[in-house]
This record gives structure tokens, C-alpha cells and sequence, in this order.
């Protein structure tokens, strides 16, 4: 019988001793790897093809949702999670596996069951983006990850000066250069502070602390210019609202 290969990705080692604990019992199953951070676990899962991933949701530098966007062929998720009842909701909506911390044995052995039935055959990237749309009210972002070609990029959000629309995908613009995420610009509206993030049209979301003035820009159209000197058109639905925004 071919044993599942499976890795733990978990910063908190008291939680990867535990799913050890817990798999001890599973034959079917070879643990090949654990890994306390997203970064190397994400190396780790394009290296090792694993059969299954047990993946903490809230990890420094590099979540667990973070983590999976990244992936093109991901393999099996069980999320482990200490969300509140209201969040993991979320998880139930996209039939997403998850283990709620602290977690029993007999759940733990429930996910497994589910995850290698025929009902757990679904996309995994698909359900990770439905699931992040589900969670923007309790998720906290500082950060936004892009991958490019074998390249991952982590932007602080500080460093963020403008986003921008490019059909299915947007464009983030920073003094370091600029980067393609596929992601929605409603995404980023909902996900985004609104007292530091502000959708000035419906092409553009500005870093607010990177507004340097309003001016006119034609007849009865206004445009902010940025510190960087770049001009955006600001639309009539949104004038208003900057300037409550800018006190002015």
C-alpha cells in the first residue's frame, strides 16, 4: 500500500508535536517534514510534493492563505486555525478542511477521513479565494505577497503608494518598482484601511499618507497628485469623500 506523504507548515511547536501525536496512529500516512515558518514551508511543498499539508493560518511573515495563493498545483489542506466560531463559519461556506486549536483526536481524525474522500477532490486554490473574501472582516493585513515567476516579493503595506486596475488583475506601485497580483480592486477596498487606503476611482486605491494635493483637471474633474509627482483622476462619486478624508 502507497503511504500519503504529508509535511506540517506550523509556527507554534507545541501544535506540530501535537498533529505528530496525533498522525503517530495513522499508518497510511508519512510525515516527510515540518517547518515553523510560510517561506519554507512554501520551498518545502514545491520541492517535496506532498500528498498533504497540515497549514496554520496566522503565521508571521507569510500566512497560511498567503502560502496557498502562492502555489499553482496545491495538494491537500488541512488548515489548523485558532479563529473565533464567527470565522471558521467561513471555512464550513467553502468546504474548506480545518481544525479548529485546540483540537481533539477525534476530530483530527474526522479531517483526515474527509480530505482523502471523494468529496475533497475539489480545487483547492479555488476554495482559498472564496475563503479570503469570507474572512476580509477578521483578517489583518500588513502585507500584500506577489510572486513573480520564481520570485516572491513582500511589500509592506507602508510602501504601498497606489493600486491599480488591469482587468482581472492589479497593479501595485511602490518606489521600488511595481507588481502584478491577480486580485480584484474590490478585494483590496474591502481588505484595506480605509483610513490609510482610499479608492479615488474605480482604477485607483492611493496610500493616503502619499497624497500631496488636489487640483483641478479639466472643467469639473479633479485629480490628486502624488509626492512621486503622479497625477490620478479622481472621480465625481469619490471628490467628496477625499476631502472629508483630507479635511479639507
Amino acid at each position: 500500500m502507497t503511504k500519503q506523504k504529508a509535511i506540517i507548515v506550523e509556527d507554534e511547536k507545541l501544535a506540530r508535536d501535537l498533529v505528530k501525536s496525533y498522525l503517530s496512529s495513522h499508518e497510511s500516512i508519512e510525515l516527510i517534514g515540518e517547518y515553523a515558518d510560510g517561506f519554507s514551508g512554501l520551498k518545502a511543498i514545491n520541492e517535496l510534493k506532498p500528498d498533504l499539508v497540515f497549514l496554520d493560518v496566522q503565521m508571521p511573515k507569510l500566512t497560511g492563505l498567503e502560502l496557498l495563493e502562492l502555489l499553482e498545483e496545491p495538494p491537500h489542506i488541512i488548515f489548523t486555525t485558532a479563529y473565533d466560531e464567527y470565522a471558521v463559519n467561513a471555512f464550513d461556506l467553502n468546504a474548506v478542511d480545518y481544525l479548529l486549536k485546540p483540537f481533539s483526536k477525534d476530530r483530527f481524525d474526522k479531517a483526515l477521513q474527509k480530505v482523502f474522500s471523494k468529496v475533497s477532490k475539489s480545487n483547492p486554490l479555488k476554495k482559498v479565494k472564496n475563503l479570503k473574501e469570507h474572512l476580509s472582516e477578521t483578517s489583518v493585513h500588513d502585507k500584500i505577497v506577489v510572486k513573480s515567476n520564481s520570485n516572491i516579493h513582500v511589500i509592506p503595506l507602508s510602501e504601498v503608494i497606489y493600486l491599480e486596475s488591469e482587468d482581472d488583475y492589479v497593479m501595485i506601485h511602490t518606489a521600488n518598482g511595481k507588481y502584478l497580483k491577480h486580485q480584484t480592486m474590490k478585494f483590496y477596498e474591502q481588505q484595506l484601511d480605509s483610513n490609510k487606503f482610499i479608492r479615488i476611482h474605480r482604477s485607483y486605491i492611493v496610500n493616503v499618507s502619499e497624497i500631496n494635493k488636489i487640483e483641478k483637471f479639466g472643467k469639473e474633474t479633479y485629480q490628486v497628485v502624488l509626492k512621486n509627482g503622479v497625477g490620478l483622476k479622481v472621480s465625481r462619486s469619490r471628490y467628496q469623500e477625499l476631502k472629508v478624508l483630507l479635511g479639507i
